[in-house]
């Protein structure tokens, strides 16, 4: 039996041409009979639709995925799960990486594609914390996410709020109401501390 399985995490994957329906055709085209769909971010670690289809793999199947992220969170993560279907005796055909089974060529691809992956991912964060210790050097550095509003903005939330309420000035200015609340409780401290 050909099984196929298929993830989207988000509205802009589904743009990027990651959409369930265009993997599903990708799918068919590669023989793949039962389709298992999940509407879920990688991240989560509940899958439910994942979890009912390893269950349903049986020795001689094969499962038939567009990539490997679909599967797995992380590199070391789909490296494990290949492998320990492949063990199983199930091939597993990634279809922009090739087929992998039991064979020893496909063991040594499997080796050498999941090495250069591991390789290109420590080479990633290298650069990352390069980047991060350089921006570091910078006093107008900030750690994290920008800030959304800019001070006028959140000033001028804050004198409406005088004159109207929570809900009037986040429907007005579009800040939400926990950022407002954030901005006077600041706003409010640092009067008293004067």
């Amino acid at each position: 039996m050909v099984y196929g399985y298929v993830r989207v995490s988000t509205k802009s994957q589904a743009k990027e041409g990651n959409s369930l329906e265009a993997q599903e055709l990708v799918l068919r085209e590669n023989g793949a009979q039962i389709i298992f769909f999940d509407n879920i971010s990688g991240v989560k670690t509940e899958r439910p639709e994942l979890s009912k289809l390893l269950k349903a793999l049986n020795k001689g199947d094969t499962l038939v995925v567009t990539k490997l992220d679909r599967i797995a969170r992380s590199l070391s993560q789909g490296s494990e799960l290949v492998n320990e279907l492949v063990n199983r005796e199930i091939r597993v055909n990634i279809i922009n990486i090739g087929v992998m089974d039991i064979s020893p060529a496909s063991k040594l691809i499997r080796n050498i594609f999941f090495s250069f992956a591991e390789f290109e991912r420590d080479m990633l964060l290298e650069r990352t914390r390069e980047g991060r210790e350089i921006a570091r050097r910078d006093p107008n550095y900030r750690e994290g996410r920008p800030k959304k509003y800019g001070t006028r903005h959140i000033e001028h939330a804050l004198y409406l709020l005088k004159t109207h309420t929570y809900k009037q000035v986040c429907e007005l200015t579009g800040i939400s109401k926990s950022t407002i609340i954030r901005a006077k409780k600041s706003v409010d401290k640092k009067a008293k501390n004067i």
